[in-house]
């Protein structure tokens, strides 16, 4: 079982290993337009102004999103193809990072369980 620690040195979270750490269950996935996506996610840091990092998981299926921050996008696992509204379609796996702009609005088409660190700011 992987888990976060602090670390005594930095005083910070430390995940040792992100594809495999334990995660909690954050409930289904509003965004979803298909069948329900159950969702899963570690919250490392979030400050009062609603910025905050962590692991997000979940699993397949279609959704739709509009985003109110920015988000910092890295793949540990998994596979999806994002198409921003009126845009072609981008495939992203494991060791892709992408940054979706404060106002992106698309569709998010989860192949398989998805596993991925973000920052939303």
């Amino acid at each position: 079982m992987t888990e976060a620690v602090i670390s005594p040195i930095l005083s910070l979270p430390v995940v040792r290993d992100a594809a495999s750490a334990e995660l909690e269950d954050w409930g289904p996935l509003g965004e979803a337009t298909g069948p329900a996506i159950s969702t899963a996610g570690l919250k490392l840091w979030q400050d009062s102004d609603g910025a905050e990092t962590g692991i997000w998981q979940c699993t397949a299926g279609p959704s739709h999103w509009t985003l109110e921050t920015h988000e910092f996008v890295n793949v540990l696992s998994g596979s999806m193809t994002v198409t921003a509204d009126g845009g072609e379609p981008v495939d992203l796996g494991p060791g892709d990072t992408v940054l979706f702009p404060k106002g992106w609005s698309g569709s998010w088409q989860i192949h398989e369980t998805l596993r991925k660190l973000y920052v939303i700011f």
